[in-house]
């Protein structure tokens, strides 16, 4: 499971087609992601991990996406944040086709004027020819095949000692980092890590949901082999050690009948573990 070694460059648009995804993404479109999530708050942070189940989720809109990422967070959405995120996405009108592939983004403003995707800025600095930001990757999870589930493994931190933040990929490739110096509220740690998916949904005329799918495009009720799951979630403690999600970890659903998640016991093999995803418009998400 990995890269695409046919695909290492990924996709690309023209400058303009980038401006206009960021600027819908800053601003009006915020209203329209929907999210289901797995979060630990209430504590300083250094980092998060886990792995992931790869999917090709269908979206409708070439200006939609879909996503199963890691998020590093420091502040909220009312006074403002810094937010890195890494993880897996499906994003026509950035990539200009329907390939999973490998993102990352950042920004240090709530995503009002600072931070991009992957490499269209400058920001994340690349520093492995390996492993590209924007590549695709394969193969994908089969639906109803237990044996069939692939996934990869994401892990950001914090320096203890410069305090950049570094991306790993797999079990132990080092992608690049973030310098400390694109931060203000992230230079001093993370309050909220995140796990879980993200769906820009934009209604149709109608004022319908949109079809575009969550992970696998199936409920986390579904469970192993169908839902799309995060396994060996864990955080990055003050001693630069993993530990556990702590006890007070939650989970975030805002349209539990498009998309919704759901945690399940933790065991040898799978750590702390849950199950997220969903269709988009359904009977109960009209």
């Amino acid at each position: 499971m990995g890269i695409s070694d046919q695909d290492k460059n990924g996709g690309s648009v023209l400058n303009l087609e980038i401006q206009k995804l960021m600027n819908q993404l800053n601003r009006p479109a915020v209203k329209s992601i929907k999210f289901a999530t797995v979060y630990a708050t209430g504590d300083k942070y250094y980092g998060g991990k886990a792995s992931m189940n790869i999917w090709e989720p269908t979206v409708e809109k070439h200006n939609e996406f879909s996503n199963s990422q890691l998020g590093i967070q420091n502040g909220n959405t009312s006074k403002g944040y810094d937010s890195i995120q890494a993880g897996w996405q499906v994003n026509p009108q950035l990539y200009g086709d329907n390939n999973t592939r490998l993102f990352t983004f950042w920004t240090a403003d709530s995503g009002q004027s600072t931070g991009c995707f992957d490499m269209l800025c400058s920001g994340f600095v690349h520093l492995n020819n390996g492993v590209a930001v924007e590549a695709s990757i394969q193969p994908l999870s089969v639906y109803g095949d237990l044996k069939s589930q692939f996934d990869i493994a994401i892990l950001i931190w914090k320096d203890p000692i410069n305090g950049d933040w570094w991306m790993q990929y797999g079990r132990d490739t080092v992608v690049g980092y973030w310098p400390s110096s694109l931060f203000g509220r992230l230079s001093d740690g993370a309050t909220t890590i995140l796990w879980g998916g993200e769906v820009l949904n934009l209604a149709s005329e109608d004022g319908k949901h949109s079809i575009t799918q969550m992970g696998s495009g199936h409920f986390a009720g579904e469970a192993q082999g169908r839902a799309s799951y995060f396994r060996n979630i864990a955080i990055v403690n003050g001693k630069n050690q993993y530990a556990p999600p702590p006890n007070g970890v939650a989970t975030y659903s805002d349209h539990v009948n498009c998309y919704n998640v759901k945690m399940a016991s933790s065991d040898d093999e799978l750590g702390a573990y849950f199950y997220f995803g969903g269709p988009g418009r359904n009977p109960d998400c009209p």
